[in-house]
């Protein structure tokens, strides 16, 4: 198969995969049928001793209620040495996000190790991603325009919202490379799962594992639900593995 064609908003070197890796087959339908389960996830994780989850204090989302599952397509940015007003003067953008767009396999979601403060992605990145086939994104750093990334159905869970332009302050470094995320190592076709409650990064050479048990776990908690909506007692519920909060 023929190599994609390429933007050249970064050397072919630092793009460290040509396509993120997939997950094996019904990996992402089966996170997708648990619905918004990030603590769940989050708990199974901690069983299994998988550092991953980040909460939505921490990565806000843009469009409440919105719930994403896929593979981590990765970007990472860094502060460019020039003066941003040098810069922009002179139209210097070294931002890469629309070749990882480019690069992008429907279904993924863009991971960004962006830089505080300023706009790592912005509504027409956002508008293109979505035309792509992502799913969503989740920024370490800032992003902007968000009611344009609401009218293009794009959700984004970020640390920081500005309107400060990264047109002519960033610089992309690596696209498929590992990434860190509020101190969580990432890479290219681990699994991602945020939903309102917070954002979980699952190994995928772990996936089928966590899925395995996150599936008996919500299962169980909706048996409780159940129970409890049936007017049984507290002391008459069934316990638990693990207590939920």
């Amino acid at each position: 198969m023929a190599e994609k064609k390429l933007t050249g908003k970064i050397a072919r070197e630092r793009i460290r995969l040509m396509e993120t890796p997939r997950p094996p087959a019904g990996v992402i339908e089966g996170f997708k049928s648990l619905g918004d389960a990030t603590g769940v996830i989050s708990d199974v994780m901690d069983e299994l001793g998988i550092t991953g989850a980040i909460g939505a204090s921490t990565l806000k989302p843009t469009i409440p209620g919105s719930i994403i599952v896929g593979p981590a397509l990765t970007l990472r940015n860094v502060m460019q040495r020039e003066h941003p007003y040098e810069t922009a003067r002179q139209h210097v953008n070294k931002m890469a996000e629309f070749e990882a767009h480019n690069l992008a396999t429907p279904g993924d979601v863009l991971v960004i190790d962006g830089v505080a403060g300023i706009s790592n992605m912005g509504g027409i990145s956002s508008q293109i991603a979505k035309h792509n086939g992502e799913v969503g994104a989740i920024i370490s750093g800032g992003v902007r325009d968000i009611p344009h990334q609401r009218r293009v159905g794009y959700p984004v869970w970020a640390t920081e919202i500005t309107p400060l332009t990264g047109k002519w302050r960033i610089q992309a470094m690596e696209i498929n490379g590992d990434v860190e995320i509020a101190g969580v190592r990432v890479r290219a076709g681990d699994i991602v799962v945020a939903d309102d409650t917070g954002v979980c990064f699952i190994p995928r050479e772990r996936a089928t594992e966590v899925l395995a048990m996150a599936l008996k776990k919500s299962a169980a908690e909706d048996e409780r639900c159940k129970l409890i909506d049936a007017g049984v007692s507290v002391a008459d519920l069934p316990k638990p593995t693990v207590e939920g909060a």
